[in-house]
């Protein structure tokens, strides 16, 4: 696939958020080359009047001067340092930020404003700013929520194209976990009949605790106009037989209900406390008994 990066300065770094449970969002970047099929940042892109179909994903906007203005805009008397969320939007380890270092710039601002934030990725990159956000997270609260909705080799391929393998994401957690930074599973989004069977969800659970994930959630696929057309052109080809159930599940809604959120959420909670998912890094990190204390509690 063929990639435009457009190197356009912005006038804020940070994003006034509604209706989510943060109130601010950095991205970087805008747009995004893993092309998963089920975006949600597609319906954004079609309001935007922006393509959302197969043309979403191949331009790039590289927000140059991203850093400088985020420190502005952290350093003025009334900012309240409230907690950020950055790549809401977009993923902020995509392969452009290799070149660009923007997220580790953004990082490094955030963390000497000793500001919260929480970082949404699918892109093992990550580990190469353990550093920085090591860092950070001495200074302000700091997580990381790393993008698994499944292990399924077919699922991934299909729906998720140009991302990294999920287990390269689980060992990129493992390594943050190790350096002592909060860093979880988000199973989002999970498709019926597609990637919602028990062991398929169990297979999740499992490797996020054998990677020492300080926390997993997971969330259903919701469709709004933009992401609907895309998904379902591509389920149409990729699973013909579940359209007619898509079709009647999502039939006059963007949301499924509580009738299948609630289990669903339900049954990866109870996997969680059954496997032992907790964070774990007081543990890790706890320094060695000297020998004399050892002998006391023997």
């Amino acid at each position: 696939m063929e990639l435009e990066y457009r190197e356009v300065p912005c006038r804020s770094a940070l994003n006034r958020v509604k209706g989510m449970s943060f109130r601010w969002s950095l991205n970087p970047y805008m747009g995004c080359v893993h092309r998963c099929t089920f975006c949600y940042v597609r319906a954004f892109e079609l309001r935007a009047q922006r393509p959302s179909d197969d043309r979403y994903g191949r331009a790039i906007r590289v927000k140059t001067n991203v850093v400088e203005v985020l420190r502005r805009e952290l350093a003025r008397p009334s900012w309240e340092a409230e907690h950020v969320a950055i790549g809401a939007a977009t993923d902020p380890y995509q392969p452009a930020e290799g070149r660009y270092r923007l997220t580790r710039g953004c990082i490094e601002a955030l963390g000497d404003a000793h500001n919260p934030f929480h970082i949404i990725t699918r892109g093992p990159m990550i580990v190469r700013d353990v550093d920085v956000l090591a860092e950070a997270a001495r200074r302000a609260q700091v997580a990381v929520t790393f993008s698994i909705p499944t292990l399924d080799e077919e699922v991934w391929r299909r729906t998720e194209p140009s991302t990294a393998h999920p287990r390269q994401r689980l060992r990129a957690l493992a390594r943050l976990v190790d350096a002592g930074i909060s860093a979880r599973v988000g199973m989002a989004p999970i498709l019926p009949g597609i990637s919602d069977a028990p062991e398929q969800l169990a297979a999740v659970v499992r490797a996020a605790r054998e990677a020492g994930a300080t926390g997993i959630w997971a969330n259903l696929l919701f469709l709004r106009a933009g992401t609907r057309e895309h998904f379902l052109e591509n389920l149409a080809r990729d699973w013909p037989e579940e359209l007619e159930r898509y079709e009647r599940l999502y039939a006059g809604r963007a949301y499924l209900g509580s009738a299948e959120l609630k289990p669903l959420r339900a049954q990866v909670a109870q996997l969680s406390r059954d496997l032992g998912i907790r964070d774990r890094r007081a543990v890790r990190l706890a320094p060695p008994a000297e020998p004399e204390q050892l002998s006391l509690s023997t």
